[in-house]
């Protein structure tokens, strides 16, 4: 696990356009966008996939995937000290590969590109599936991935924990940031999808019969305070993933589930422009934690060992 303390910038005392978090050509969280292009179902000037209240919380519209190709570019970055920053899976010439939660497919892409004669699943995706199943569900969906790979194929996810941390007591134990974790979970919890799988998803793996399972925990800096030039890039990465995707995921969550009762939408956008603030303070030191596991489908005289009674 990887507890080791991510070094502030000290010379990090800049206006927020000087240290590039808040780029003047960066699209507003509140500019709505014209319902009439797009099918779907509009509430609170958002466009989502379902009309049931225990469906997923994010939005299906530009503006939400603007945050999915920054969360892509974040995964990169947090993951740029590996040999192939797209899995850690050791998948050298897969035939074919399965993205799960694609978004608007740029990993696909990617990975198509490295790997263009693929076609059989030796490689199954999975990021950012936070909030889009329930227990339940989330077992049924790793049992299919588990009957669709082939005997060896890899099955790889990333996920991140909504809790805001630091090490340095830079965040006062009363600021906004501190409330983020706790209420989302709480408000996921009432949902029927909790939020905090990254506590959960290794034994999802494991209980679906994967074998040869591998995890990796690492702080995801919000934004460029770290000294360190690489986590300064993801930093600032990070913090635009969250600028540009708070709104979404919360006005879902916070109007249908919020705690002790559902919010208004003015009380949800009340709480965003507070966060805002809160994560652009450049004396705070804030991250999250991310983890990865992967983890392989084992060869048939594997499962029959294991499966021989023992004396």
């Amino acid at each position: 696990m990887s507890d080791f303390t991510i070094a502030p910038d000290p010379d990090l005392y800049l206006p927020a356009s000087a240290r590039g978090q808040e780029p003047e050509d960066w699209k507003s969280e509140t500019t709505s966008i014209a319902s009439s292009l797009y099918k779907g179902f509009i509430e609170n000037g958002r466009r989502y996939q379902t009309l049931r209240s225990s469906g997923y919380f994010s939005p299906s519209d530009e503006r939400q995937f603007e945050t999915y190709e920054v969360g892509h570019i974040l995964c990169l970055l947090m993951n740029i000290d590996q040999p192939n920053p797209l899995f850690n899976s050791p998948v050298t010439a897969p035939k074919h590969v399965l993205d799960i939660g694609t978004g608007q497919g740029s990993w696909a892409v990617d990975v198509a590109d490295m790997f263009p004669d693929a076609v059989k699943f030796d490689l199954i995706h999975l990021r950012h599936g936070i909030g889009a199943f329930s227990p339940e569900e989330w077992d049924n969906l790793l049992k299919q991935c588990y009957d669709n790979l082939e005997p060896g194929g890899w099955f790889e996810q990333i996920e991140m924990n909504l809790v805001v941390d630091c090490d340095d007591d830079s965040i006062p134990p009363d600021s906004i940031l501190r409330t983020w974790g706790p209420r989302f979970s709480a408000a996921g919890e009432k949902s029927g999808r909790p939020l905090d799988i990254t506590k959960t998803m290794r034994a999802t793996i494991e209980k679906a019969g994967f074998v040869d399972v591998h995890e990796k925990y690492d702080k995801w800096p919000i934004g460029a305070w770290p000294r360190d030039k690489s986590l300064k890039e993801a930093g600032l990465v990070n913090v635009q993933h969250w600028l540009a995707g708070m709104e979404g995921y919360s006005m879902y969550l916070l109007t249908k589930f919020g705690d002790p009762v559902p919010w208004t939408k003015e009380e949800v956008l009340v709480y965003i422009a507070e966060m805002r603030k809160a994560l652009k303070n450049p004396h705070y030191h804030p991250y999250q934690r991310g983890k990865r596991v992967w983890a392989r489908k084992p060869f048939p005289d594997e499962v029959a060992i294991k499966s021989e009674p023992h004396d």
